[in-house]
């Protein structure tokens, strides 16, 4: 079997990438929520009167919250892949990653609020 190498390797793994980026928005209505915030909350922070570094504050949580949604999706379908059946072990790992989620949604308000607001 032949390895894909240079150019022919990054554009098999952009197309692997934006098959993931699909298969996510058309299954997880989360991923499709938090995409909606991000299209409100980046403008917003685009015209926002704040430094550039506070714009990037801004911008890098929701970013962060839809990597991090991806990743959970992705814990979600391999665990539900290797079994339906309730599992103690399945359950912590689907949480984890939800908390992961949870946590960086928490982290943006925060940063938000510390901007914009205080």
């Amino acid at each position: 079997m032949q390895k894909n190498t240079g150019l022919k390797r990054i554009i098999l793994a952009m197309g692997y990438s934006l098959q993931g980026l699909k298969s996510t928005f058309k299954y997880e209505a989360a991923f499709r929520q938090e995409l909606l915030l991000a299209i409100i909350l980046i403008p917003i922070a685009c015209f926002l009167e704040v430094s550039q570094i506070e714009r990037i504050l801004l911008i890098t949580p929701i970013i962060l919250v839809m990597i991090l949604e991806i990743v959970n999706s992705a814990i979600e379908a391999v665990v539900d892949r290797v079994g339906i059946e309730h599992n103690k072990l399945a359950g912590r790992a689907k949480d984890m990653g939800s908390a992961a989620v949870f946590v960086a949604l928490g982290l943006t308000a925060y940063i938000w609020i510390e901007i914009i607001f205080l």
